[in-house]
């Protein structure tokens, strides 16, 4: 009988994946290439799930299907990017369609000892949802397409004092243009993201307005992304592309701009401002104010007096 439920597969080297996938061992101990098209995989019976202590970054050039990350899909019509970092759980189509173009692993132990092992958080899309991922014009493809080709061929050498170092530079550079092509995705789809941001604010207005903070707290991030159905890491790179602001910034701006409108028209005191905002102790609603505009509440009050 056929099992409800698929087995979830933890591994923690890149070779003991390879293995499992029945590939060659790979070319180096912390970095393997597979292409699909050069590749015949031990397709599984049914979907299997996989745990990677490693990155993963897939690129699909002319996909017919979906690929499951997690819990959703990714359609892979167009091609493109998706990457998926340490721990995150992979599901692995027992289709032979699913396969096609590259699949990229590196394990963090390669950038360990180099300025990107320090600065791979900064690459957001490694937390974004698969539903995220970075579809990329024929151009931008042929670019990617060559990057690929490039660590493919540095793998193919023979490893030497400078194969690493070489690797690493490859892989932030594949990096550094994923992350020009996401910002061009945010500009070019700037119509569907506005509609997105006054969705932001809407919900952020009828938020403080009915005084749901003096029970919850102040609006956070994650709360925003999951009632607009993004990550919170995509949501704040979206707004930081397109507005200058991070979400969490622009969390800050409703706030005060909500605090600026009770102190000129009500009598409630700075105290149960703060509480009505959802702040849990008036001197962390005190502080960020200042911040935000180099007066206190009080002395913004006696400005209209």
């Amino acid at each position: 009988m056929k099992k409800l439920t698929a087995a979830l597969h933890s591994f923690n080297s890149i070779s003991e994946l390879m293995r499992h996938l029945e590939q060659p061992s790979p070319l180096h101990p912390l970095v393997a290439l597979i292409n699909y098209d050069n590749t015949k995989l031990v397709i599984a019976d049914e979907e299997e799930k996989y745990s990677l202590d490693f990155y993963k970054i897939s690129f699909k050039t002319s996909f017919n299907g979906q690929v499951k990350y997690g819990q959703g899909y990714y359609d892979f019509e167009e091609g493109g990017l998706a990457f998926l970092a340490p721990k995150q759980i992979v599901t692995v189509s027992g289709k032979d369609d699913s396969h096609e173009g590259y699949a990229l692993f590196f394990h963090p132990d390669l950038i360990r000892n180099y300025p990107l092992g320090n600065a791979i958080h900064k690459y957001g899309f490694f937390s974004y949802a698969i539903s995220e991922a970075l579809c990329l014009s024929d151009k931008e493809k042929k670019v990617i397409a060559a990057l690929f080709d490039a660590i493919s061929g540095e793998l193919a050498n023979n490893i030497d004092h400078f194969s690493q170092d070489v690797l690493v530079s490859q892989i932030e550079l594949l990096l550094n243009y994923s992350n020009r092509y996401y910002n061009r995705q945010f500009i070019t789809r700037k119509t569907v993201y506005n509609d997105l941001i006054g969705k932001m604010d809407a919900y952020l207005s009828a938020r403080l307005d009915n005084r749901k903070s003096l029970l919850t707290g102040i609006p956070s991030v994650g709360e925003v992304a999951d009632y607009l159905e993004v990550s919170p890491r995509y949501l704040t790179d979206m707004l930081k592309s397109l507005t200058g602001l991070n979400a969490q910034q622009r969390i800050h701006h409703h706030l005060i701009e909500k605090a600026k409108n009770i102190l000129s028209n009500t009598t409630l005191t700075i105290s149960e401002i703060a509480y009505v905002l959802g702040f849990e102790h008036p001197q962390s609603f005190n502080k960020l104010f200042r911040q935000k505009t180099n007066m206190t509440p009080l002395e913004f009050r006696q400005s209209f007096d």
